[in-house]
């Protein structure tokens, strides 16, 4: 028994390792989200689809649909060196995409707790198409 918990102690430490060293990211309440997308170097990324993008989103996002197939390779043409800001309606796709972009080497990403709904219940602006 033991040697079957050193041997699953081992193999965490060396998942942990692997793909994700010195990535960040972190989860931000509204007013600190507000914040740092103030930053002119941070890179806002709406992942919910077109339409929705379309009906109303922050100002200075760039769309990249999480749900349409083509996301995981949409990313990567993405420069990983930058600070990306990340929502979606409710925070359940961009905490989904957060997570892929940290395991293929993004290095300081934030995601919107609670989304744009958060966002927009805040009194915060939105754009439209």
């Amino acid at each position: 028994m033991k040697k079957l918990m050193a041997v699953l102690v081992s193999s965490l430490f060396v998942l942990t390792a692997c793909g994700t060293a010195g990535v960040s990211v972190t989860t931000m309440n509204v007013p600190d989200f507000a914040k740092k997308i103030t930053d002119k170097s941070v890179v806002l990324l709406d992942v919910r689809t077109p339409s929705e993008f379309a009906s109303g989103h922050l100002a200075g996002a760039t769309n990249i649909d999480f749900e349409s197939g083509t996301f995981a390779t949409d990313i990567l043409k993405l420069d990983k060196a930058k600070t990306y800001a990340v929502y979606c309606r409710s925070g359940n796709r961009s905490g989904q995409a957060t997570a892929i972009m940290a395991k293929d080497g993004f290095k300081s990403i934030f995601n919107l707790d609670g989304g744009i709904n958060n966002w927009q219940s805040a009194g915060n602006p939105v754009v439209n198409n």
